[in-house]
């Protein structure tokens, strides 16, 4: 088996990635009743998917096994989407995927990115090199806003 690998995501993607957006969202003993009280917020629409915006995360096998999605914001990035399948969690698979749109950032010229983050990830984005600048109100309730600065790659 080789290692994950990290791709732009294609409209084939849709199904499995909207398969993983479910499956991780409610993986989250803490959010799971309030999303099923608004099954709306279960369906992923997969904007990101034709304007290049998202990239997914392949296993070993190559198996699709997450996905982010980048959206362009004032002068930087906003992280819109960061879900991986709960069978592939913790095995440093978001971190590939935040490492790529990083060094995508880097290349586009944008100067950070930020997430409204889900206060149950607190942990893993303070190890993804983001850091708090403020808090903002969501459909669910208050969410930290988190930064993570890119330093331009160097010419050559």
């Amino acid at each position: 088996m080789g290692r994950p690998t990290v791709r732009s995501a294609t409209p084939s993607d849709l199904d499995v990635l909207r398969e993983i957006y479910r499956r991780a969202s409610l993986s989250n003993e803490g959010d799971r009743a309030a999303l099923l009280g608004a099954p709306d917020a279960l369906v992923w629409a997969g904007d990101g998917i034709t304007d290049g915006g998202t990239l997914v995360v392949e296993d070993g096998a190559g198996q699709v096994v997450g996905f982010a999605t980048t959206v362009r914001i004032d002068e930087g990035l906003e992280l819109d989407d960061l879900f991986v399948d709960p069978a592939s969690m913790r095995q440093g698979l978001a971190t590939l995927l935040v490492d790529a749109l990083v060094v995508r950032a880097a290349a586009d010229g944008a100067p950070w990115i930020e997430v409204t983050a889900n206060p149950h990830a607190a942990d893993f984005y303070a190890s993804a090199e983001f850091t708090p600048v403020g808090t903002t109100e969501t459909r669910f309730g208050p969410a930290p806003r988190l930064r993570r600065e890119v330093r331009a790659s160097s010419p050559g």
